[in-house]
């Protein structure tokens, strides 16, 4: 045989020999977390210290500054999972490589570790957070808000109360309904805006059929999906997708019912659940991508049961809980109801003192869902609810000679999924009706805006609450809330706020008049004028001294398409030691808020399987009972700091 065909029959052994040694070198290697490199399609070694037994070490093969260059600012080649170039560094793929920069497939049973690690305390500051105006002039005044994945925020107002302030662009008019003593003609104002939140740049939108008072949230594409609203609003259904449409997509009498002051939230299958409405003791379910759908109506005489003579019951607090019953509070009172069968799970207690919705307008949300437990399928959810007014207040506060009632102080706090929990109550350190209560990237709480006095509704309020409270759910009774730096700009009725991708608050709105008025001299009986003013706060966590402990997320290189309860990769830049007791991952729905309720809004504290200050390794939620479908903020927060957060999408 000649020496040619000697080596082309050893080749096969050598290789084999060569890869065993290579796999024996340290047993752990097999457990080594691999990605698949979108820019070449080929396996590379996660950034985990290869080559040291420090897992922070930076001097392993393949390091990556998320610019796909190294420490040196040289190029890195990739490198297959021992650390060795790869042969075919081009940018195609190869079928045998994994799966082309989908989350790597885990199996069904994978869950956090039962290792219970206690947190570290969070960073100190004496920082109370700072304002300052992002937009002088939005043209639209701010009463319904949602933030979508292409970072744009849509508001909007009415269209039948007058002119705003900007001109529809391109030009469109409509009949002049209401207004401004003197308005005469046609309206050719815009009553809905784009609003580029890194930028302030805005873009008018076109609305035809009136959403004053709608419900809204963001559906499993990406897309804002807006029901009810006033008169020939009423039953009409909106789609506006960021991603596929330049304007909203609209259908008169889609609804079953008159949606006016209704509540709509995601369920796990995609679809929504739009819950009452003016008059409307019912709810319905509706798909989140279409126009034309069949009724699926189902009675609720809950909504009846806690109708007051000024109702009180409008825009009811609902939530999906993890057994994919919901929550619904109106007034004073709550049930769990099974809404595929309009079946009441359970009658909870009542929150006694006064009543909690519209128009006394108290706020709610889902505290934070901690799934870095051993059974994260089995989660304690608890429930809070905090301001309002009395059941009677509204008689007063409505119409001449008003008389405003102080709203309350108090918070009541509720576990939903313990049998007979019961309310625990704890006062703010001001009373608030109309407020906006926010789930911050860090698990604490934010309230801002509203009054100390009197109810929602035209100019039935005084008294504007300057001064955003944080509340701290984990910290000791006595001890949760803290007063921060107050505003200047009243925010009361028809105000919003969202939270930012960057942890900034945005903050927009306030019209207590039934049309636009911007100063008393042609509007001597104006109180509160009209405000356009956009804010932005900067909560403590982003104080300057704290900058040194933010991670950065590297998206480039982490994973966004996630898959229920399958682990996913989020690589990071942080100068500092860490482990898991310094870091927690949250995962955040960012809601449509309105009328000082946020419908949709949920945070999620996700399971960790590995931390280092390069990768981590994240466990996501189990289901769409804790995370409907759709598209999320993911946070790293280092012991109270959060990063920039990076949207992903769950399915």
């Amino acid at each position: 045989m000649s020496n040619l065909g000697k080596i082309i029959v050893l080749l096969p052994f050598l290789f084999a020999c060569v890869f065993a040694r290579l796999s024996s070198l340290d047993p752990v290697e097999e457990r080594k977390p691999i990605n698949v490199h979108e820019n070449y399609g080929g396996i590379t070694t996660r950034k985990d210290g290869y080559g040291s037994d420090n897992q922070d070490d930076e001097s392993g093969p393949y390091y990556d500054n998320g610019d796909g260059k190294d420490e040196e600012g040289n190029k890195n080649w990739p490198r297959g999972e021992h650390g060795f170039p790869l042969l075919f560094p081009f940018p195609f793929s190869f079928p045998w490589f994994g799966n082309h920069g989908q989350p790597r497939k885990e199996p069904e049973e994978s869950a956090p570790a039962a290792t219970k690690i206690e947190p570290k305390p969070d960073f100190e500051t004496n920082f109370l957070g700072s304002w300052k105006v992002d937009n002088p002039n939005s043209g639209v005044a701010a009463m319904h808000v949602q933030l979508l994945p292409n970072n744009k925020a849509v508001w909007y107002d009415t269209v039948n109360l007058g002119r705003s302030d900007i001109l529809a662009h391109p030009p469109a008019c409509r009949r002049l309904v209401g207004g401004r003593r003197g308005d005469r003609g046609l309206d050719c104002t815009a009553h809905a805006i784009e609003y580029d939140i890194e930028t302030a740049q805005l873009r008018t939108m076109k609305m035809e059929y009136d959403p004053w008072c709608s419900s809204g949230g963001m559906s499993p594409d990406g897309a804002l999906v807006s029901t009810g609203g006033n008169q020939e609003g009423f039953r009409t259904l909106r789609i506006f997708n960021p991603f596929r449409d330049f304007e909203f997509q609209e259908k008169p009498g889609a609804l079953s019912a008159n949606r006016w002051y209704a509540t709509q939230i995601l369920l796990e299958n995609g679809s929504f659940v739009v819950v009452g409405g003016r008059a409307a003791h019912n709810y319905e379910i509706i798909p989140s991508d279409k126009l034309n759908f069949p009724i699926q109506q189902f009675g609720l005489p809950f909504l009846e049961e806690t109708q007051d003579e000024k109702e009180n019951n409008l825009y009811p607090f609902v939530n999906l809980l993890p057994d994919g019953n919901i929550f619904v509070f109106a007034n004073y009172k709550s049930i769990i109801l099974n809404p595929y069968t309009g079946e009441t799970i359970r009658n909870l207690p009542d929150l006694v003192g006064g009543s909690r919705n519209y128009p006394a307008s108290g706020m709610s949300a889902l505290l934070p869902i901690n799934l870095n437990v051993e059974n994260p399928e089995n989660v304690d959810v608890e429930v809070i609810v905090c301001g309002g007014n009395t059941r009677d207040a509204f008689k007063f506060s409505e119409l001449p000679p008003r008389k405003f009632f102080p709203a309350f102080k108090d918070c009541g706090r509720l576990s939903l999924s313990k049998q007979g929990a019961q309310w625990e109550k704890e006062d703010m350190p001001s009373p608030r009706t109309m407020g906006d209560l926010l789930l911050l990237p860090t698990g604490d709480v934010l309230i801002t805006n509203g009054a100390k006095a009197g109810t929602a509704a035209w100019d039935a309020a005084e008294t504007p609450n300057l001064t955003p409270v944080l509340y701290s759910p984990n910290k000791n009774k006595g001890k949760r809330f803290k007063e921060l730096t107050p505003t200047n700009i009243p925010r009361m009725y028809h105000s919003i706020s969202a939270v930012l991708p960057d942890g900034q608050i945005l903050i927009a709105g306030s019209n207590t008049n039934e049309y636009y008025k911007f100063n008393k001299i042609d509007n001597p009986e104006m109180i509160y004028p009209t405000e356009l003013t956009v804010e932005k706060f900067s909560p403590p966590y982003l104080a300057p001294e704290l900058q040194q402990y933010r991670p950065q997320i590297l998206e480039v290189l982490s994973d966004k398409n996630l898959k229920y309860r399958r682990e996913f990769i989020v690589q990071i830049r942080l100068y500092a030691q860490i482990d898991q007791s310094d870091i927690k991952v949250t995962m955040y729905s960012p809601p449509f808020t309105t009328h000082g309720y946020s419908q949709n809004q949920r945070l999620l504290i996700l399971g960790l399987k590995q931390v280092t200050k390069r990768f981590i390794t994240v466990v996501a939620p189990p289901s769409g009972k804790l995370a409907p479908p759709g598209y999320y903020l993911l946070f790293v927060v280092h012991r109270g700091v959060p990063s920039q957060g990076m949207w992903v999408h769950i399915k």
